[in-house]
């Protein structure tokens, strides 16, 4: 039921890294705030496709 989605910064639109998720609980998207090393900062990372 797990699937595999990728994270990518919302300030360079770089795709960093990638997670699993349970997409019938949690159906909405993910956003963390993580390293980005192009941006060199932790910045929000959203759920892309």
């Amino acid at each position: 039921m797990r699937d595999i989605i990728t994270l990518s910064c919302t300030t360079c639109k770089q795709r960093n890294y990638t997670t699993t998720k349970n997409k019938k609980s949690t159906p909405q998207k993910l956003e963390f705030k993580k390293y980005c090393r192009f941006c060199r900062l932790h910045t929000p990372h959203k759920e892309t496709k």
